[in-house]
């Protein structure tokens, strides 16, 4: 098992600011669990960072600097990378160590996610699922096209990879596959809306199994047994989408997060499954 998670409630505002944000995170690790170790000690807290910076000195309201927060979610994914090669062990710093990184950033008003691998966020909104994050492939049209411009190979050995060697085009760590597999996420900003219900982040050992809709109608029907939102029910719901996946035949790391979202828009609650 190398997939770590990492839960920061009110981990950006506070004090003397009205809003606050908290933070979820997946990473999915391979050759070794350490990248994605590191990245659940480290990788909300450089984010903080990062943003508070931006904040200090920032002209716009936070709530509409959408700018700010892909400044700062590509900013911090980038340092966490430097960070396993200067202060991880022989194998990060040969690069042959490596992991995905999904994260979600919940606000009252918005919230950002920020991608690079395979991990995937899904939102229920009105019953019906919706992705706010892309996997990143090496044979999805323009990952393979980026690979390529940068003089690698995308090479169909047991599943598409890069070099022959990685199923995944994006992760931190890696660094013997730069600069074709890269550590830059993708970021969007979603405004939230009174049908939001919850979230579902996930390493690909679920994504591989179950589709989006199944995860969002089974993780439903768990949040429906419990009347009050609480970290218990979300945690409930994670732990079944995973019997589910195994139960479906995955054999890759299943690691799931489930975030409910009250439906006047303040606050969350979140629960973790291995």
């Amino acid at each position: 098992m190398e997939d770590t998670v990492a839960v920061s409630p009110a981990l950006i505002g506070g004090g003397a600011s009205s809003v606050t944000y908290d933070f979820f995170g997946v990473y999915d690790g391979h050759g070794g669990d350490a990248v994605a170790k590191a990245c659940a000690e480290r990788l909300h807290l450089v984010l903080a960072a990062e943003v508070e910076r931006r904040l200090r000195w920032a002209a716009s309201p936070p709530e509409a600097a959408e700018e700010m927060w892909r400044e700062a979610i590509g900013e911090c994914f980038a340092k966490v990378d430097e960070e396993v090669v200067m202060n991880g062990s022989r194998a990060e710093a040969e690069g042959t160590v490596g992991s995905t990184a999904v994260v979600a950033v919940v606000g009252t008003r918005r919230i950002v996610v920020g991608n690079c691998g395979d991990s995937r966020a899904v939102i229920s909104r009105g019953g019906v699922a919706f992705p706010l994050s892309r996997d990143h492939k090496p044979n999805r049209p323009d990952e393979l096209e980026r690979v390529e411009a940068a003089g690698g190979r995308v090479i169909n050995w047991d599943g598409y990879r890069i070099l022959g060697v990685l199923a995944t085009s994006r992760s931190i760590g890696d660094h013997y596959l730069k600069p074709y597999v890269t550590c830059e996420p993708e970021v969007t900003v979603t405004d939230r809306t009174i049908h939001d219900e919850f979230l579902v982040l996930a390493s690909d050992g679920l994504w591989d199994v179950i589709s989006n809709e199944d995860a969002c109608a089974v993780t439903k029907r768990c949040l429906a047994r419990h009347s009050a939102i609480d970290g218990a029910a979300s945690k409930e719901a994670a732990a079944v989408l995973v019997e589910l996946a195994m139960s479906r035949g995955s054999k890759d790391n299943i690691s799931v997060i489930v975030v409910e979202l009250k439906r006047i828009c303040g606050g969350s609650g979140g629960g973790e499954g291995h």
